[in-house]
């Protein structure tokens, strides 16, 4: 039986035997790319370079991709959902396209020499068409010219078969999926006359269009590919499982969990769905602080903290503390994933201290939470579910406990109420993030790529003033601002604030030119380079892509840029915060 580890190492083995260079997983915080949270499909370290950015491995590559997805987080616990996972794909950067993308998607699924799935185990699904898009012919015939049986391909609208662009303008196309047969009995239909049973395990998509300001679409002079196969979801269906807890993926996280409660994972379903979500959090706890998530109050670091603190809850529900269950998982997801993700073996360490010091701060929350709610029992001898989502935002306090609390009193909390409360909250705080978020660096626009050559100048006017010790911690860059934060232990006195906006004028009224060179590795430390040289370079070829803005500063990026400093205007810092231990933000803009 194929397991995760060598599903993983033939894919990749596969698409290197047909001329893609393998690219190495990017992070699960994205890089200038203020649109998410997270790295939420494979795709997304790589929208400068289907935007038509070069890349330095050249125009086939192939990944594995992390990504966390948190959209779903209470539902986590069922059989379909996870909030981390990994991503497989293979990419065509103005290179080959529908023909080549669906044969090679096709030998590797069926072919005795990769993974052998029976061709009457699998249905597809192509573009159907509308009236601004036609319907996808080539891919059609394609899969008829394979063998496939016309009625195993659906032919769907837009929702189900069609991909971007990423923003409001930009490349955008059709892609046909390809879905796996998890019924019992024979296979019956195809994903349109009968989905329950089918599984979608890959997507092609085709990069054919440009899409105007307008809602024009243009053909482009070369199409893209970009594919994604699941790796969990595969290997649930390679190994004929129901779910992915099944797998070795799990399997050991699981069995530590019995040990540590005593307790019977298959007993009862409660024991189930908390064990799996002890699982699922910290798995993804351990990648987020792996990349350099810590717990805070906001952004990626308020996701890390609500995970690690629904982990220790159902923990509690088994009656296994805290102290005794972080480092215990954590030790089973390092030797699940290390493979993979070696940073995951030279940083466990760290990455426990970091998830036991929150879990300690929520043991706290815990005990605070009790003491307010007995403060409102003992006025109202009533627990409103107002008051539930009160103890819930103000203080963290989970509603499973304010449910036992007010349980033990003879009392129900009115759930309605909490979560009418809570969506009132949801659309607050969606609303904020869909302004906070919109327009990112993804569109290219002028303004955008103005304020993203602006960040080299200021990580580069920091590290003069605060030392070299300041490296690049994330960023997030609109039309309108840019967000920059970097390592640094105390708050910045006024005086290097205004000494940093001063450098990075300087340089502007300077009129720097603007370029990149491709160099190795090593060449770009020789030459003085800043970046992430190791994590994201290191396996492409050799090449990386070196920015030089005039004499000044030496960076490693991929995203848009201006010809010469002289394009950006005014520089002006707008605020600058902490953001958790050791790394600072600053908030600037540009003047006209």
């Amino acid at each position: 039986m194929i397991t995760a580890n060598e599903l993983r190492q033939k894919y990749l083995d596969f698409f290197k035997g047909k001329g893609h260079a393998e690219i190495p997983s990017a992070s699960v915080v994205p890089v200038n790319d203020p649109t998410v949270l997270f790295t939420t499909a494979g795709m997304h370290p790589l929208v400068p370079y289907l935007l038509g950015e070069p890349h330095p491995a050249g125009k086939r590559l192939v990944d594995f991709q992390r990504c966390i997805r948190t959209g779903d987080i209470d539902d986590v616990g069922d059989d379909t959902h996870l909030t981390f996972f990994t991503m497989l794909g293979n990419w065509s950067l103005a290179d080959y396209f529908k023909q080549e993308s669906i044969e090679w998607s096709f030998e590797f699924l069926t072919s005795a020499e990769w993974l052998n799935i029976p061709l009457s185990h699998l249905a597809f699904t192509v573009f159907e068409g509308d009236e601004n898009s036609p319907f996808d012919q080539e891919s059609y015939d394609k899969w008829l010219s394979l063998g496939v049986a016309p009625e195993r391909i659906s032919k769907l609208g837009k929702e189900d078969n069609w991909w971007g662009p990423a923003g409001k303008t930009g490349p955008c196309g059709p892609d046909t999926e390809i879905f796996y047969w998890v019924g019992e009995g024979e296979p019956v239909g195809n994903k349109g006359t009968n989905p329950g049973p089918w599984m979608e395990i890959w997507n092609n998509v085709f990069m054919q269009f440009n899409k105007q300001e307008d809602g024009t679409l243009l053909p482009l002079a070369k199409g893209s590919v970009d594919t994604g196969m699941g790796l969990e979801r595969t290997i649930v269906a390679l190994q004929h499982r129901s779910n992915v807890y099944q797998t070795e993926l799990f399997a050991d996280i699981l069995k530590k969990l019995e040990e540590l409660s005593g307790k019977s994972y298959e007993v009862d379903a409660e024991i189930k769905k908390s064990m799996r979500i002890i699982a699922d959090h910290i798995r993804a706890a351990s990648i987020m602080v792996m990349d350099g998530v810590l717990p805070a109050n906001k952004d990626q670091g308020y996701i890390l903290r609500r995970l690690v603190r629904r982990a220790i809850r159902h923990g509690r529900k088994l009656n296994i503390e805290s102290s005794k269950m972080i480092a215990a998982i954590i030790d089973e997801v390092v030797l699940s994933l290390g493979e993979s993700y070696p940073a995951l073996i030279e940083k466990k360490a760290s990455i426990t201290a970091a998830i036991e010091e929150e879990a300690k701060k929520f043991e706290k929350t815990l005990a605070q939470g009790l003491r307010e709610f007995q403060k409102v029992w003992d006025k109202t001898k009533s627990i409103s579910g107002e008051d539930a989502f009160n103890l819930y935002q103000s203080f963290g306090f989970p509603l499973e406990v304010t449910q036992e609390l007010a349980a033990e009193q003879g009392q129900q909390v009115d759930r309605e109420v909490f979560a009418g409360e809570f969506k009132k909250h949801q659309d607050l705080s969606r609303s904020g993030a869909e302004q906070k978020f919109a327009g990112g660096l993804a569109d290219h626009s002028v303004e955008t790529t103005r304020l993203h050559t602006a960040t080299h100048l200021l990580q580069q006017a920091l590290r003069d003033v605060l030392g070299n010790h300041v490296a690049q911690k994330g960023s997030n860059i609109t039309a309108e601002r840019m967000r920059f934060d970097f390592s640094h232990g105390e708050k910045m006195t006024p005086e290097q604030l205004a000494q940093v906006e001063a450098i990075v004028n300087e340089q502007i009224k300077r009129d720097l030119p603007v370029k990149f060179e491709l160099l190795s590795v090593e060449e770009a430390k020789e030459r003085g380079a800043i970046g992430l040289f190791e994590d994201k370079y290191a396996s492409v070829g050799g090449k990386i892509k070196v920015y030089f803005v005039g004499d000044y500063s030496k960076e490693i990026c991929g995203g848009p840029h201006v010809e010469h400093t002289g394009e950006l205007g005014g520089f002006k810092i707008v605020k600058e915060e902490a953001v958790s231990a050791g790394v600072r933000r600053i908030k600037a803009v540009l003047g006209v």
